[in-house]
């Protein structure tokens, strides 16, 4: 079988955008788009991420964006349990930008301590 295993992120069930050191839209996967489609969709890409924000997350991502820490939290809306992942990437040791995961959860996830 033929596959580019690159493809993979395409078809992931999360919703995955790529910013870049600049802070502008440049790749959503397929939930993404469909995540943020009255938002503009795949339009939103070339835009700049803090454009899509209210002023206390658009802090938030510059600080992301000084101090490249991720910041991860959990959100409620419409009555769903959504889990926030954003992190810094790196190319070759470099900065690259911000590359967030938003994926939804049960309303308890199970836990384990695997010390």
């Amino acid at each position: 079988m033929n596959y580019n295993y690159g493809d993979w992120i395409k078809g992931c069930p999360a919703a995955v955008t790529i910013c870049d050191e600049n802070k502008i839209i440049v790749e959503m996967n397929d939930a993404a788009a469909e995540m943020f489609q009255k938002d503009g969709g795949r339009d939103l890409i070339s835009s700049n991420i803090q454009d899509c924000h209210p002023q206390k997350a658009q802090e938030i991502i510059s600080k992301m964006y000084e101090d490249h820490q991720p910041y991860i939290y959990s959100i409620t809306k419409n009555g769903r349990k959504k889990m926030v992942y954003q992190t810094p990437w790196f190319r070759d040791g470099k900065f690259g930008g911000i590359l967030e995961i938003l994926f939804e959860t049960p309303s308890e996830v199970p836990h384990f301590d695997r010390d």
